[in-house]
């Protein structure tokens, strides 16, 4: 698990986007947490801090202590939203949780000893990765950091399934395909097949938009 940590945040009495606005000027962003069968609690936290935190990664699977009002309360980080044009924090929501609560997230993989697979070290394949983060139940004292796969003496055809991840205790998949692929190590010719075929596609349906348009037009 993560390193958790703290933050102060103030109660927000005023909510909408006049209020979001002003809060952002000030540095400061709108938040909500809710859950743990009490009514939600508007919240406003600091924008750089949260920020940074945000692109730390772990946001999402790390608990945090937020201080407002006197109380110190823990929570999860479920979604946070961003300014689609600017790319700049606007919201974040939080979960009410104990050590106990289970919760489902993305936790991310991560992949070890390319080097040491002749598939892509040898024989030049390529990683080709299906899923980039696994949605696991979880205590939320008890989430993990990341998961790390192995890829040592894998070639090319070869694939990593669900099976291959060490859970640790209170952890279970969320997914009911239990034995998903991963990743697989895969031929350049493969991979490159693909994007063409995907390029091809990518053509039919904008040639098909625009005779579309034309017959509109008419």
């Amino acid at each position: 698990m993560s390193e958790t940590y703290t933050v102060t945040a103030e109660a927000r009495e005023k909510v909408g986007k006049g209020a979001a606005r002003h809060l952002r000027r000030n540095g400061m962003i709108p938040a909500v947490i809710y859950g743990g069968k009490q009514q939600p609690l508007p919240i406003a936290i600091p924008y750089k801090e949260t920020f940074l935190r945000l692109h730390a990664g772990g946001f999402l699977t790390t608990i945090a202590t937020i201080e407002v009002g006197g109380q110190k309360i823990k929570v999860l980080p479920k979604e946070y939203q961003l300014d689609p044009v600017r790319d700049f924090l606007t919201h974040v929501d939080f979960l009410r949780v104990s050590e106990s609560t289970r919760v489902t997230v993305g936790v991310p993989v991560h992949f070890e000893n390319e080097d040491e697979a002749p598939g892509l070290k040898q024989k030049g394949g390529v990683l080709n990765v299906v899923r980039h983060e696994i949605e696991v139940e979880a205590p939320a004292g008890s989430i993990p950091e990341g998961f790390t796969l192995d890829l040592t003496g894998l070639d090319i055809g070869d694939s990593i399934h669900a099976s291959a991840l060490k859970l640790p205790k209170g952890v279970e998949l969320a997914i009911d395909d239990r034995d998903f692929t991963i990743a697989t190590i895969v031929a350049p010719d493969i991979l490159e097949e693909e994007d063409e075929t995907e390029e091809a596609a990518a053509d039919e349906v904008e040639a098909t938009e625009v005779s579309t348009d034309d017959s509109d037009e008419k």
